[in-house]
């Protein structure tokens, strides 16, 4: 059954990918707009295979993808409308080859489809603003919740923790101070955090 659905994912993906096409990585012009932008723009400015994941619900290779080993702080927001929807602070290593997260930043963000494809029954999880296949979510995943959401790198775009305020998403700063990893800009306009390379 495994071997099915990893011929099936690679079949999906395509028999490899332009280089010129994978070039250039689609971000939103606006980050506090969250909207899907048409189907014409989103082909220019999505990757070939960003496009055959979020539009066509296409899968990714397992371990071969560009976040499932990223362990920096910051946020993952949807490639097509920039709106947030995961957090380094939820991610954790499933073995799964992709990017595995316990929960959502917020469950009013997502939603869950049954997906019977493939021989299998699984729960497929997309935006609710851009309606972008994002991946499934399993209740294998670590407590309280148990769940797993599997998440496609394609569908993400990654925001470093030190870019999200000057990138608009501030907002969502609060969870990392709280865990110690951030701290905001005193009163003379310095900050605490350690610089970056």
């Amino acid at each position: 059954m495994a071997l099915l659905a990893a011929g099936a994912m690679m079949w999906l993906r395509g028999a490899g990918s332009d280089p010129a096409d994978e070039a250039a990585k689609y971000q939103p012009a606006n980050m506090t707009n969250y909207t899907k932008p048409d189907a014409a723009e989103l082909k220019k400015k999505l990757t070939r295979e960003q496009y055959a994941v979020t539009q066509e619900s296409a899968t990714e290779p397992a371990f071969a993808n560009e976040y499932w080993d990223n362990h920096k702080p910051g946020i993952y927001v949807d490639v097509v409308s920039g709106e947030p929807l995961f957090s380094s602070l939820d991610k954790f290593d499933s073995g799964c080859g992709w990017p595995s997260f316990s929960k959502p930043l917020a469950d009013s963000k997502i939603v869950e489809h049954q997906d019977r494809s493939y021989f299998m029954e699984r729960t497929e999880v997309r935006s609710k603003t851009a309606d972008s296949h994002l991946g499934h979510v399993f209740d294998d995943g670590p407590g309280p919740a148990h769940l797993r959401y599997c998440i496609n790198s394609a569908s993400l775009k990654f925001i470093p923790l030190e870019k999200m305020a000057a990138a608009g998403y501030g907002a969502e700063l609060e969870p990392f101070i709280k865990a110690g990893l951030y701290k905001p800009a005193d009163t003379a306009g310095k900050t605490n955090n350690p610089p970056q390379p």
